[in-house]
């Protein structure tokens, strides 16, 4: 199993709307990396939910439960799209600035590419951003 991040601006697409949908499709994605990393993305896999440019934090998990297809959102081919479901609502958010703070993430790609809207997490962050929030290991 693979984890990643998904950035997402509440204001335009929020956890909160994401646990009523109960599964949605990441679309919209126009960055060649961040399509690379939706590209690569296989089903089970998990991802956090983050929520950028207002709260800016970790706040829950989402589930790939379709891996990438064309993005419907466009008749370019290069871009591509996967579905996901809510996993799971963090107990504590993590904010950026904990994250920033942590010198254990420094090496985080939300920390060295902050504008990338779909990045991977390893396996070592990962663990790190669940005991930062309140997850038992």
């Amino acid at each position: 199993m693979a984890y990643w991040l998904l950035k997402s601006e509440p204001f335009k697409y929020s956890w909160e709307q994401f646990l009523n949908d109960k599964r949605t499709f990441w679309d919209g994605v126009r960055n060649y990396a961040a399509r690379n990393n939706l590209r690569a993305m296989k089903k089970g896999d998990l991802a956090f939910f983050y929520h950028s440019n207002e709260g800016v934090e970790i706040v829950g998990i989402a589930e790939i439960v379709k891996e990438a297809y064309q993005d419907p959102t466009t008749e370019e081919t290069a871009w591509v799209a996967v579905d996901v479901k809510p996993f799971q609502t963090l107990k504590k958010p993590v904010s950026l600035a904990t994250i920033k703070a942590d010198k254990r993430l420094a090496e985080m790609a939300l920390v060295k590419l902050g504008r990338l809207s779909v990045q991977p997490v390893t396996d070592k962050e990962w663990k790190i951003v669940l005991e930062l929030a309140g997850h038992k290991l």
